[in-house]
């Protein structure tokens, strides 16, 4: 049986619920202004984040159809490409698996001034692994331990963890699911798999709820983000990623090197008082 440090655990948990208020933008473009300033705001976090050699692990989990794939594209396609990277996780490979389970994202961690996104994680041991019956229950109740253990490493050696859980009722993604299924530019999107774990939605939810319990730690915690509005959650998103980001971190740009601004001045013949803050 787990025996999970309750000192770790923040004041509240995070719970999964179905009680989704309407979504704040009543138009495209108010969507689209709300993205584009985020997505400007975390760009430059991330030069902060590159110029001071900081790193950032970014956590996706949730329901299949939840937004996790659209939530992300947003996160990068304004970033610096050089800085930052997604780990599909899927299927261990077979040389994989004879090695410990967080063998494979050990080697996946994020360099010195990069940002890493797992696109699902590490907790597969504690909930697909779980619910499908994997391991046995001796081995994913002891996963609590080890991925706390895993995340306090990482913590303590500098590594800002952000994890995000995305949530839909069970409702809309049915209609999501319909959706893929009808159209011809989405079937792929839509697997056998997808089913077999909506058939199981109700042990997911167990599982799920037990993996907050345990594992949402004051240096790694969770946010249930509500994935019922495409456009509100995608925008959400972002404000989760840039508050936890900018924590105590000074993103204001870098003055410029002096000696930089001396050579400038002198092969350019640009003014030094002009490139000073």
């Amino acid at each position: 049986m787990s025996t999970t440090d309750n000192s770790q655990l923040p004041s509240s948990t995070p719970v999964l619920f179905d009680d989704f208020g309407q979504s704040r933008f009543t138009s495209k473009e108010e969507y689209k202004d709300a993205l584009v300033k985020q997505q400007e705001k975390l760009f430059h976090v991330q030069q902060s984040y590159f110029h001071q050699k900081k790193r950032a692990l970014i956590v996706f989990e949730g329901w299949d159809a939840s937004g996790k794939g659209g939530a992300i594209r947003r996160i990068t396609e304004k970033l610096d490409p050089r800085g930052v990277s997604v780990f599909p996780v899927a299927k261990p490979a077979k040389e994989d698996q004879d090695k410990h389970f967080l063998y494979r994202f050990w080697q996946h961690i994020p360099s010195p001034g990069t940002l890493k996104i797992f696109d699902r994680s590490h907790y597969g041991r504690v909930l697909v692994e779980r619910v499908d019956k994997l391991v046995d229950e001796e081995v994913w109740q002891r996963g609590y331990e080890e991925i706390n253990a895993f995340e306090k490493t990482l913590s303590d050696s500098g590594v800002r963890i952000i994890k995000l859980f995305m949530h839909i009722s069970s409702s809309e993604q049915r209609e999501r699911f319909e959706e893929r299924l009808h159209n011809p530019f989405k079937r792929w999107k839509l697997t056998e798999e997808d089913l077999h774990n909506r058939k199981m939605r109700n042990a997911y939810v167990e599982a799920t709820n037990d993996m907050f319990k345990h594992t949402h730690t004051r240096y790694a915690p969770w946010h249930v983000i509500n994935g019922e509005f495409k456009w509100q959650a995608r925008v959400n998103v972002l404000d989760a990623v840039i508050d936890k980001l900018s924590e105590g971190v000074d993103i204001s740009p870098p003055p410029l090197d002096e000696r930089l601004i001396a050579l400038a001045s002198k092969q350019l013949d640009v003014d030094e008082d002009l490139m000073s803050d």
